[in-house]
């Protein structure tokens, strides 16, 4: 089973606000799951992992 961060914890993460997070989602450069009847954004920690490294390079 992959392992999922909220909006919060994938923010900490990026270092980046909420708020990017959601637009990033938008523009579709780092798309997170939408779960729940609320359809609440999660993101996958291999998506996140991936992203970082990518900008590593």
């Amino acid at each position: 089973m992959e392992e999922l961060l909220t909006l919060t914890e994938a923010a900490k993460v990026l270092k980046v606000h909420p708020n990017t997070l959601r637009l990033w989602d938008k523009k579709g450069i780092l798309k997170a799951v939408r779960i729940g009847v609320k359809r609440v954004r999660r993101y996958k920690k291999e998506d996140i992992e991936r992203f970082i490294n990518s900008k590593n390079k």
